[in-house]
């Protein structure tokens, strides 16, 4: 008797997009027009090797058809599967520790890099004019008198045999 009750409040409610208007059952999933580029600037594109860019066979010698077939399916089964193994393992504590890296990378370059460098900025005019006045007063006259010094030395090479 509660049954009965309970079968009349029930209530379905559906999104007007995944509603079925057609007779036919809905067996498929949603599906999108496209899949997403997870790869939109090409950064890996030098990652995108078949069978036929590692193994090749000349004109001149092939092993039988079945051979190549088989080879060329174990090579991409292989790939594809355990690509998808180690994926599974490594990919979300390496999002972790690369995300922890950029997040430090950041803090360090917004809170002490910068810094840092706008500092020696605002004090580099000083710092370029003591420069200046050390080397105009002490390098040059002591690498224009050494200069003048050696300028009469002359070097002569003999090959003697």
């Amino acid at each position: 008797m509660g049954l009965e009750k309970e079968k009349a409040d029930a209530r379905i409610f559906m999104d007007e997009d995944e509603f079925n208007r057609s007779s036919a059952p809905m067996l498929t999933e949603k599906t999108y027009e496209s899949e997403p580029d997870r790869d939109p600037h090409d950064l890996n594109a030098h990652l995108k090797v078949s069978f036929e860019d590692v193994i090749a066979e000349p004109d001149t010698t092939h092993s039988f058809d079945k051979v190549w077939i088989c080879s060329t399916a174990v090579f991409e089964i292989s790939k594809y599967l355990i690509y998808k193994v180690l994926t599974t393992l490594l990919a979300i504590p390496l999002a972790f520790v690369i995300g922890l890296l950029f997040a430090i990378l950041s803090c360090l370059h917004i809170w002490v890099v910068m810094p840092f460098v706008r500092t020696c900025l605002m004090v580099l005019p000083s710092v370029q004019a003591v420069w200046r006045g050390i080397t105009d007063s002490i390098v040059a006259p002591l690498y224009a008198s050494m200069g003048r010094c050696f300028s009469s030395v002359s070097v002569r090479v003999d090959q003697s045999l």
